[in-house]
């Protein structure tokens, strides 16, 4: 299943799964704090095996595109999972203030 969230409103629960999909690059020159950095051409099953069924696995970008086609991609390998596409990615939470980090 995958749902959408606006990032600005977003909460941050402890312990979330948030998978970064923009590449290397980008990421380490700014991301969410506690995001992963899971480039989206390199998403596969095995990515999966390493977060448990039952939790949702929170994705964003830089600026929305490629987070929605990321949860597509892996709805696809695993539908019984729960997606959530944090819309506005990254762009936006630093617009809003939110805490950036950056390195890898």
């Amino acid at each position: 299943m995958i749902r959408k969230q606006e990032i600005t409103t977003f909460e941050f629960p402890e312990g979330a799964v948030i998978w970064d999909v923009r590449d290397t690059k980008a990421y380490t020159e700014a991301h969410v704090k506690g995001a992963v950095n899971r480039p989206i051409a390199e998403l596969t099953a095995d990515s999966l095996t390493q977060v448990a069924a039952d939790q949702p696995i929170y994705i964003l970008c830089g600026g929305g595109s490629k987070a929605p086609r990321a949860a597509e991609l892996l709805d696809g390998i695993d539908s019984s999972r729960e997606y959530v596409v944090l819309m506005g990615g990254t762009r936006a939470a630093r617009d809003a203030g939110l805490a950036l980090e950056q390195g890898a």
